[in-house]
């Protein structure tokens, strides 16, 4: 990272990671493009889950190239006056992969956790009806950053 002095302690990375619902997949596509796109996600300290239909360009990109970045913004408020923004985010990279069946079931129970917490017994009935119907693939983090606004930087210090 080029602004040292901008970056998040490990900490603060993860737990952004933890809080957040939300973010952009970056995938290898079709004809050298790079493809983007929003996923909700959970992260279980090691790696970030997802899951989505059985089929599509997400899915054959992820069959074509096992490379993936993953981006989450916490905090993103534009202060006109400043002709800036106070961001915070963070960019995981790593392999992403199709998890097999045994693996899907115990990671879909985690974003089941995740979005509806306190329903286990619910939760394990509606993975098991639902499992064949979805594909459940995991980024293991190989790295990753946070950073944030200069100014939030500051912020700290006073």
């Amino acid at each position: 990272m080029r602004r040292i002095k901008q970056q998040l302690s490990e900490s603060e990375t993860i737990s952004i990671l933890e809080k957040g619902t939300s973010g952009v997949l970056a995938l290898f596509g079709d004809e050298d493009y790079p493809y983007a796109l929003p996923m909700s996600y959970a992260f279980d300290g090691a790696r970030l889950i997802f899951h989505s239909a059985l089929s599509g360009h997400k899915i054959d990109a992820i069959q074509n190239s096992n490379k993936a970045s993953f981006c989450v913004v916490e905090k993103d408020e534009v202060i006109p006056d400043e002709y800036t923004t106070y961001f915070r985010s963070v960019i995981a990279f790593g392999k992403i992969r199709i998890l097999d069946r045994n693996e899907a079931r115990d990671a879909a129970k985690i974003l089941g956790t995740k979005y509806r917490p306190g329903f286990a017994e619910e939760l394990a009935t509606t993975v098991e009806r639902n499992l064949d119907k979805m594909c459940v693939f995991a980024l293991e983090i190989e790295h990753m950053t946070g950073k944030e606004a200069i100014e939030l930087v500051r912020a700290k210090k006073q």
